[in-house]
């Protein structure tokens, strides 16, 4: 039960943070990515933030040998962070702040969620163990 909550506390933190920050608004991030364009350089702040807790927490971890990452780039890494590269590019979301703009009631938030559902269960059913996997 306590674990469940803390999930839940996280997330719902993470949520208001990602809503604060103006990231459940694809208009943003899209401002935020057209750097050549109609630059918006206040997520700026949300980036670094998430850099900063990123180093200060995944460093230790890695040093302890907690966690571990595969050490080769495979085409399996490049198509997935090239199509999560598209999907941010043209939708505006990445993962987290397309959840917390279901909030929203739009039907493009939904609709993306549905496809990033879609795209992991398809990831999930063709995906085989072995070489690579």
């Amino acid at each position: 039960m306590i674990p469940a909550l803390s999930a839940f506390g996280a997330g719902l933190l993470f949520g208001i943070g990602l809503w604060l920050s103006g990231m459940a608004y694809p208009r943003k991030v899209l401002d935020f990515l057209d750097i050549t364009g109609n630059w918006d350089a206040s997520l700026l702040l949300v980036m670094g933030g998430a850099v900063a807790v990123t180093f200060s927490t995944f460093g230790p971890l890695i040093r302890i040998k907690q966690l571990q990452f595969p050490k080769e780039i495979d085409l399996r890494l490049v198509t997935g962070a090239a199509l999560f590269g598209i999907g941010w590019g043209l939708g505006g979301y990445c993962p987290g702040p397309a959840v917390t703009a279901l909030s929203n009631l739009s039907a493009e938030a939904f609709v993306f969620v549905a496809a990033m559902v879609a795209g992991g269960l398809f990831a999930k059913i063709t995906h085989t163990s072995g070489p690579g996997a």
